[in-house]
């Protein structure tokens, strides 16, 4: 490095300053590692005696492995070694009271045991364009800080990316290197673990142009694997870092291990056209209860096609890691309540001592010449001194800016009083009045105006409120101040001109009202703008009284801000304690570092200091920034006896001592550490001493003190007298603390602390230690609680909080019994801590900083302490650390949040998480819920530079952190989970499970629909027209008969977006067009009877003329959606794939589709060579079939219906010509349709209860259907509801899609609708087709949006149809309205129903799916006993009725699936009845409604799919509710789909936020589904809208999003494995 051969002492002392201010630069976070290294070479350059040359960059490994070695050093490392060694460690604001090297080997020691399990945590996959946005450049190569000097900083938000480093030529090659690996280790290759194998640099491939999949599937052959880098012809391959390197490679396979073609290789770009994607080429259904994942898995479970990535398997081996709780601390959940938290284990320690007495102070002395009230000493020296200096201020280099003497003081705090009381209304008005509070906005660089400002407030009798100047909108809790402003009445602000200046302004130049304030008045308070009072005017100073004297802000934990009201004797009283405790004496000289606005630096360097006519050097937070050794300088100059400090101003100082040999600090008599009550300030004590102690320190000046705004000064240590024995230190042990006793550490040095003891009670106080919660209860002499004090020199009450003030101020400690121990009041301090020896006071934290954690209190800092152990120095700034808890699933979780450094990579970020989480777990046994790592500068700050916690806490908790890096481990922290539910054997028999149902009065789950009797009469047949109904079993026939009855009678009525019909169908129009038809097939396509014809249209009347064109001709049709010209490499080969499946002789279409299907896009996805023969329909001659086919029976296939089921099956249906009628009929009776009667219908035509609908049900019972294709809805949105309102129709039927595009794009045009006369009071019914469960919400609020256009809330519904029976359930016109149902969702994960009341906790409202159709019966079965259950039961719906499909379509003969699913009976009860099985889990529940016979109507509730549901923890889950809970997680999700994978969980969520979003879901995702389903997130994947694939009847395709995810087809903007 540059400095190697310079005398750094040699140097002239402006370079030495201009290196120590760099220093603290780079501990600041101010400057970059790159860009210090640079500045640092450029100073030094000039006096650079023989530099070596470098070695060479970038060989090293990526970071130090968990043990405490360190990597063979490069040479910035080494360099950055021997700084640190010289300036005792780098640190930033908060830092160095957290340094103890003590604790670093303890966590370091800690880090070597984790080691020996060489467990590999996955790294989390994020999107290169989340962060980076340059395809270029790849990741950042291991140690991006000792990066060549040459090197262009090509910064991005939070990482840095270096281009190409040049690589050492001994090294191996990268293909040799990668193949060693893979030989060596199947799993540890992907991820950066931070117990990584011998770490060397790492080959990448060349990122892919946009569509980059983020970790490839992991095949592991047996053989060698060859690797093959996907570069681009010119790139040279890059150096890459340690983790993912299959997550950027691919392992190519021989020939032979190919995987088998995918047909779902491609997910839908975009959400606008709908896709049925099947998964892998399955084809038929699958026995129910084998999953999607069973096909691709071995008995124990092991992937068959290798498809889990690796990462996944990674996670899982970590997670086989026993949890530390054993097992008889879980707790069995027995539908009770979930207890909360685990038993306590009986070996924890327990406090053995006696009780503790209270300690006192010694009295406070009366001295004669003490005043009677402040105001009075500032008179007295005033008039007596007035030469005499009070403060000098310093300007921004530090040097002395002004010196205000005590005359100057007087004379300008009385004419502020005087202007104060006298000068500020009108002549006759006076707006201030004594006791009347002020705000005090000064800046932190000008203590004069302050101190002028507060004595002037004293002396006019108003009480001052200091607070911090507001520096925008946004500022950090700057709502809180206004509550604190609110809470006083403050309605005055005291300010300087150059502040008022700086604040900020709307653009008419007033000062902003800050968000939560009170409206303000602004007085400038500059001597030019006061007025002289008259001679005879003097201002009032009465003795000290009980009356608040000045009010001092504090925040509490939860950012709270409340004002802790000081009264004018407690005032007075405390400057005498002080006094007396430290012994000030009359024109000492005090440099003060604190804030002079409230605290130590108040009550010190502004109130104690007038008692005393001590000369004040204030030295502002700015200039420390710029010249940390100010402080000691003034010390030096100015022979200072006392100094206030901070543990960061001593740890500023040392950063910055460069060997200055004229700096004395032998005057010192106190140097008071204001922090020192904080347990890690005792190591910066320490290292200040050993640095300064060469420059005249004493050992015995150093007191450590603690304070809190309420009780004011608890304790300090008193200035020791020189020779004397330094107090003792205690070592504690961790263990014992968290438990709150106090136990010296013995046995494991690594979980100790280090406590100094901050002194003696304050003179004239009284002290006793209480259990920080509950009662007031003493504590015993070896147990840690909270430190409490009587005492006249103490706060009086939170100001305007009287119910606040009664729990903090007026305490009154009670005995083991509960009986109080006297009648005086104690404050409540806020520090935990104890009494040691000789009643030495020690602190161990803070009630604030307090995390308890099943029981166990750890203390924030402590947290922070050892996660800054773990060297973070190339990750993270050391002073911007936030730890608190939040509160999910019955128990605190600890979160931490860290600024990331620009410079870091993923990798060093993930392996210093890791080890983060490591250490806690060894020296705290508590597991982290959450790590966190933001960008550099974006956590909320206090005004002086800390974290603010309570914001940063409520931006975690809001989704508004936007983290760049997030390890979640709910794993590992969350202990308290329910045990999980063991299944009942099935060897209870089944006829005994009927028995108990009866004996315990439950009914079988069983209803039906009203019989589908036959009409005899024949006139009232013709009269009713339902001639064909009864007299033939063939819609071919009810065709002819209606073209010859009715001709001209209009069937169909098409219209497209604008509403104008672009087509009509009548009887003999749609008759002849399906003899046309008919007459081609035989004639061009030579098609014999039986044979399966294709159809491929648009929706509209071809389709159903080319339907009924197949029915003539004797074939069966096969109803294929046509693919989306915009994207044919995804919808084509589904396409295919049914022309294949069903053996397809022909195909029949239109011009443009059959010029689509002929296309060279086309043939781009699939072998257009081999199509079958393809008829066009649009142009045929006029030709008459010769004769119209008949079927010899019913039972023949009058069509196959073929749709993509939700879990990604294929399956092709048989309909026979029985089942078509019956169907037909059965909708006919239920929503008594007939010729006069209109129906509207916006469905897709293509398979279900949507094609019979459109293309069946109008031909039979002779009503007109108008049909919208519902594509014409994205033009024109309002297309179907104004059809509804212009043809005044009764009954429609829509999709979930077009409602849900309906309530997205016109709920808030509903004014609008109604100005075009929109009206939808004639709608009676509005029937969702669909085969799920209703969905509710989405049902609900179209209901209520569009009630302003007339729709009746009782018109919508639902109905319900399986693959087995295309249509079970449909609200007819008659019956009662579907009901409302709320179970209770712990039950019905038991398969229970127990119905609760609306808004009952954990309560799920299901609606009844319509009513059942006519000749339909279902029953309730168990799927594993397949016997029927009682109505308190969740089973599988089974049906029976005359329009169940025949059978699966199959190509090989599988029959016993066929029977299965088709044709079985149940083991008990009715042994003879047939039932097919719907492979839907729902239940029955009779109402108090009435049917159309007057019974009671018994409702059936769909509540999912069997292959669907989640198998977890031994309890049943609905994919459904799981995503309902996540997507209301936050604002930025805008779907979600959840699967499982090898007992993970993995949520997937569409985020239609900004990027920056992704991370925050991690979190929030997390915390709802372990709070409302109790399950542990095992992935989750943040993915771009779109991405989630839904098919046509708007149901997400699970089971395919699962493969495309497994398959690495997801391109996630973010993917989490929770530890």
């Amino acid at each position: 490095m540059a400095d190697r051969g310079v005398d750094l002492s040699a140097l002239p002392k402006e370079v030495r300053d201009q290196l120590a201010e760099l220093d603290l630069e780079l501990s600041e976070g101010d400057i970059t590692q790159k860009g210090y290294e640079k500045k640092r070479a450029k100073l030094l350059a000039p006096y650079i005696i023989h530099t070596p040359p470098p070695p060479p960059q970038n060989v090293q490994p990526p970071a130090p492995s968990s043990s405490s070695h360190a990597p063979p050093p490069s040479s910035s490392s080494r360099y950055r070694e021997r700084r640190a060694r010289r300036t005792h460690r780098s640190g930033g604001t908060r830092d160095d009271r957290y340094r103890s090297d003590i604790h670093t080997e303890a966590v370091q020691a800690a880090l070597a045991k984790h080691k020996e399990e060489k467990m590999a945590l996955p790294m989390p996959t994020k999107r290169r364009s989340t962060y980076v946005q340059s395809p270029i450049e790849t990741r950042t190569p291991p140690d991006s800080s000792s990066g060549s000097e040459d090197e262009t900083a090509m910064r991005r938000q939070s990482s840095v990316v270096a281009p190409q480093p040049q690589v050492n030529p001994n090294l191996q090659s990268p293909e040799s290197w990668v193949n060693h690996i893979v030989q060596g280790s199947s799993t540890s290759s992907s991820a950066s673990s931070t117990l990584s194998q011998e770490a060397k640099p790492q080959p990448q491939s060349q990122p892919q142009p946009q569509y980059k999949p983020q970790y490839q599937p992991l095949y592991q052959p047996h053989h060698q694997p060859q690797y093959q880098p996907q570069h681009q012809p010119h790139e040279q391959p890059r150096t890459a870092a340690v983790t993912d390197m299959l997550a950027h490679s691919r392992i190519a396979h021989s020939e032979n291990s190919a995987p088998p073609p995918d047909v779902t290789a491609v997910a839908p770009p975009a959400r606008g056209p709908r896709v049925d994607l099947p998964s892998n080429a399955v084809v038929r259904g699958m026995s129910r209860g084998q999953s999607r994942s069973s096909m691709m898995e071995t008995a124990d479970g092991v992937p068959v096609s290798s498809r889990v990535s690796t990462k996944i398997q990674q996670l899982l081996n970590t997670l086989k890691r026993p949890k530390r709780p054993p097992l008889s601390d879980f707790f069995t959940d027995d539908a009770e309540e979930i207890v909360e938290v685990p038993q306590p284990d009986p070996n924890t320690p327990k406090p053995e001592g006696r009780q503790i007495i209270p300690v006192k102070g010694e009295p406070l002395g009366v001295v004669s010449n003490w005043p009677p009230a402040l105001q009075a000493a500032l008179a007295r020296w005033g008039a007596t001194q007035g030469k005499s200096p009070a403060l000098t201020a310093l300007d921004i280099t530090g040097k002395p800016l002004y010196t205000l003497t005590y005359g100057k003081l007087w004379s300008r705090s009385v004419k502020l009083a005087y202007t104060l009381l006298n000068k500020l209304g009108t002549k006759n008005e006076q707006i201030l009045k004594p006791g009347d509070r002020v705000a005090l906005v000064y800046p932190n660089s000008d203590p004069g105006m302050f101190w002028v400002a507060f004595y002037g407030c004293l002396l006019a009798e108003v009480i001052p409120v200091p607070i911090e100047v507001p520096l925008s909108r946004k500022d950090a809790g700057i709502s809180q101040v206004g509550f604190l402003l609110g809470s006083c009445g403050v309605g005055l602000a005291l300010t300087s001109e150059i502040c008022l200046k700086g604040l900020p302004k709307t653009p008419t130049g007033e000062i902003l009202q800050f968000k939560g304030w009170p409206r303000m008045k602004w007085v400038i308070t500059d001597s030019k703008y006061l007025t002289k009072p008259s001679k005879d005017w003097q201002p009032h100073i009465p003795t000290a009284n009980t009356d608040p004297a000045y009010i001092e802000y504090k925040a509490n934990k939860e950012g709270t801000v409340v004002g802790v009201a000081v009264s004018k004797v407690a005032m007075l009283t405390h400057c005498q304690s002080l006094t007396q405790a430290c012994n000030y004496c009359e024109g000492e000289t005090l440099v003060n570092v604190l804030d002079f606005k409230k605290d130590m630096g108040l009550w010190h360097g502004v109130l104690t200091a007038v008692m005393n006519r001590i000369h004040t050097i204030s030295v502002p937070y700015a200039v420390m920034k710029a010249c940390p050794l100010s402080w000691v300088q003034r010390v030096h100059i100015h022979k200072a006896r006392v100094a206030l400090v901070k543990c960061r101003d001593l740890h500023w100082a040392m950063m910055a001592h460069r060997e200055q040999r004229d700096i004395s600090l032998a005057s010192l008599r106190m140097l008071i550490v204001a922090d020192g009550a904080n347990p890690w300030s005792v190591s910066s004590c320490d290292a200040f001493l050993s640095k300064f102690q060469s420059h005249g320190l004493k050992p015995e000046v150093i007191c450590p003190c603690a304070t809190s705004p309420e009780a004011m000064t608890v304790a300090i240590r008193r200035p020791g007298v020189p020779g004397a024995p330094l107090p003792a230190r205690a070592i504690l042990s961790m263990g014992g603390l968290s438990h709150g006793v106090i136990r010296v550490n013995t046995e494991d040095k690594n979980s100790a602390l280090t406590v100094q003891d901050v002194g003696h009670v304050m003179p004239g106080a009284l002290m006793c230690i209480v259990k920080p919660d509950g009662p007031p209860q003493l504590c015993k002499t070896d147990e840690i609680g909270e430190i409490i004090i009587n005492s006249r020199a103490g706060g009086n009450m939170y100001y305007g909080l009287p119910g606040l003030t009664k729990n903090t101020f007026e305490v009154i400690p009670v005995n083991a019994n509960g009986v109080p121990i006297g009648e005086i009041p104690f404050v409540r301090s806020g520090l935990l801590g104890f009494v040691g020896p000789g009643s030495l006071i020690f602190v161990v934290g803070k009630i604030e900083g307090l995390l308890m954690v099943s029981g166990r209190r750890h203390n924030a800092d402590d947290l922070v302490a050892t996660a800054l152990a773990v060297e973070p120095v190339k990750t993270v700034y050391r002073g911007r650390i936030a730890v608190f808890s939040v509160t999910v699933f019955y128990d605190e979780r600890v979160v931490i949040v860290a600024e990331q450094r620009p410079d870091a990579s993923e990798e060093d970020s993930f392996q210093w998480m890791s080890r983060v989480l490591q250490a806690i777990d060894s020296i705290h046994q508590v597991g982290l819920y959450c790590l966190a790592l933001v960008p550099a500068n974006t956590l909320p700050k206090t005004p002086l530079g800390g974290i603010h916690i309570s914001d940063t806490k409520q931006f975690f908790l809001e989704g508004n952190l936007h983290p760049c890096n997030i390890l979640m481990c709910p794993h590992t922290c969350v202990t308290n989970l329910p045990k999980p539910r063991q299944k009942q054997p099935v060897g209870v028999g089944p006829a005994s499970v009927m028995v108990g149902n009866l004996v315990a009065g439950k009914r079988i789950a069983q209803a039906a629909g009203r019989d589908l009797g036959l009409i005899e009469d024949q006139d009232l047949v013709r009269k009713l027209c339902m001639w064909p109904t009864v007299m033939h079993q063939y819609l071919t026939e009810a065709l002819q008969w209606r073209a010859q009855t009715d001709p001209d009678h209009v069937l169909y009525i098409l219209l497209n977006a604008k509403g104008v019909t672009v087509g009509t169908a009548t009887c003999i129009q749609l008759h002849k067009r399906a003899e046309k038809i008919a007459a081609a097939l035989t004639e061009k396509g030579s098609i014999n009877t039986g044979e399966n014809v294709v159809l491929l249209y648009p929706p509209g009347i071809d389709l159903i003329a080319a339907f009924y064109g197949c029915l003539y001709a004797g074939c069966v049709p096969v109803n294929v959606r046509p693919p989306h010209p915009q994207n044919l490499a995804a919808t084509l080969p589904t396409v295919r794939m049914i022309i294949d499946v069903s053996k397809a002789a022909c195909i029949l279409t239109t011009q443009n589709l059959m010029r689509t299907l002929r296309s060279k896009e086309a043939a781009a996805s699939v072998n257009i060579k081999t199509w079958p023969t393809i008829i066009d329909t649009d142009d045929l001659p006029r030709r008459r079939p010769p004769q119209i086919y008949k079927p010899p029976t019913a039972e023949m296939i009058a069509y196959l219906d073929f749709s993509v089921s939700t879990t990604g099956m294929l399956t092709g249906v048989k309909i026979s010509h029985a089942a078509v009628s019956a169907l037909c009929r059965s909708i006919k009776l239920q929503c008594e349709l007939y010729s006069s009667r209109q129906i509207a219908i916006c469905l897709d035509p293509y398979c279900g209860l949507g094609f019979v609908l459109w293309c069946l049900a109008s031909v039979y019972s002779g009503h007109q259907s108008i049909l919208i294709p519902p594509f014409e809805l994205e033009t024109s949105l309002s297309l179907w509801l104004s059809t509804l309102s212009q043809y005044r129709i009764r009954d429609t039927f829509c999709s979930y899609s077009v409602m849900e595009l309906c309530t997205k794009g016109l709920g808030t045009q509903t004014d609008l609708l109604k100005a075009r006369g929109v009206n939808l009071s004639c709608v009676r019914s509005c029937v969702v087709i669909a085969e799920e469960r209703p969905r509710l919400a989405l049902t609900h609020s179209f209901s209520k949006l569009f009630k302003d256009v007339g729709l009746s809330s009782r018109a919508v519904s639902t109905a319900f149809g399986s693959r087995v029976n295309l249509a079970i359930c449909l609200q007819g016109t008659t019956g009662p309205d579907p009901c409302t149902v709320y179970v209770d969702m712990k039950s019905l994960r038991h398969d229970r129903v127990r119905l609760v009341e609306r808004g009952a906790p954990q309560s799920l409202p299901l609606m009844e799916s319509g009513k059942i159709l006519p000749g339909v019966r279902v029953i309730i079965v168990n799927p594993e006993t397949r016997g029927p259950l009682g109505d308190s039961h969740l089973g599988e719906i089974w049906v029976n009725s005359p329009h169940n499909a025949s059978g699966y379509y199959t190509i090989y003969g599988e029959e016993s699936l066929q029977a299965d699913h088709f044709n079985t009976k149940l083991s008990f009860g009715d042994p003879h009845t047939l039932w097919a099985r719907t492979g839907y889990l729902g239940f029955v529940k009779r109402t108090e409604l009435l049917d159309a016979s007057g019974d009671r109507h018994d409702a059936l509730f769909v509540v999912g799919s069997l292959d669907e549901t989640l198998e977890l923890r031994g309890l049943r889950y609905h994919p459904i509710d799981i995503e309902t809970s996540v997507s209301r997680a936050h604002r930025s999700i805008a779907e979600s789909a959840v699967f499982t994978w090898t007992n993970l969980l993995v949520v997937v969520s569409e985020l239609c936020g900004s990027e920056q979003d992704a991370l925050d879901l991690v979190p929030l995702i997390t915390n709802v589904v372990l709070e409302e389903h109790h399950l542990i997130v095992g992935v989750v994947v943040i993915v771009d809208p779109g991405v989630i694939p839904i098919n046509s009847r708007g149901e997400k395709q699970r089971m395919h999003l699962r493969d495309s995810f497994l398959a690495d087809q997801l391109d996630p903007i973010y993917v989490a494995y929770n530890m």
